[in-house]
């Protein structure tokens, strides 16, 4: 995809960078540092964009003619969000508490340029089959998903072997819904060029 102003991609995820790369789009990166809290009452669902907006607002002041996109991802069971564990213990029990049930992916994304800021979130539900305690402590030892909100990437030996299914789109489930981000992109440039 070409696009008329250099794009900003503000994530060190490879899996994001691979991505955006696999869609044909061109991009730098660079991350600022951000307050990742957000407002206690605010709905789960809001979580992701919020977040995601918070990154964008950290490019605001010198914007120039950049266009700015920002992610993040969180996975939420019962009414709970599991972030990025701290270790691997914390990851060992987040793969516990997903096995054998159903969980859901939340992924927002900002797109931010000096007319606009485009946010939305798109949620998979993912299933996974009951993992034992050696297929949850090998993947941890070996992958250490310590980046990885929920403990675990889709891609991965743990999504391989233990996602049963997938409602909706994989690609929210790996940190980007290429699918909604394309078409947003694709807008942007339809008003540019207007």
């Amino acid at each position: 995809m070409q696009l008329t102003r250099p794009l900003v991609l503000a994530s060190n995820s490879p899996r994001r960078h691979q991505l955006l790369r696999e869609m044909g789009c061109t991009f730098r990166v660079e991350v600022r540092p951000t307050d990742e809290t957000f407002p206690a009452n605010l709905p789960i669902p809001e979580v992701p964009a919020f977040l995601a907006r918070q990154k964008a607002d950290r490019f605001r002041d010198d914007l120039s003619d950049q266009l700015v996109l920002c992610a993040d991802t969180i996975v939420v069971v019962d009414t709970d969000i599991l972030n990025k564990p701290a270790d691997a213990d914390e990851a060992v029990r987040m793969l516990r508490r997903l096995s054998g049930r159903a969980h859901q992916v939340m992924t927002g994304v900002c797109l931010l340029s000096a007319e606009e800021t485009v946010s939305f979130t798109d949620i998979a539900t993912v299933y996974f089959n009951p993992l034992d305690d050696y297929e949850i402590q090998t993947y941890v030892e070996h992958y250490r998903p310590f980046d990885k909100a929920g403990a675990y990437g889709v891609q991965e030996p743990i999504g391989m072997i233990g996602i049963q299914r997938i409602e909706g789109s994989f690609y929210t489930v790996m940190g980007l819904p290429a699918h909604r981000v394309y078409q947003a992109l694709r807008s942007y440039e339809l008003r540019v060029k207007s």
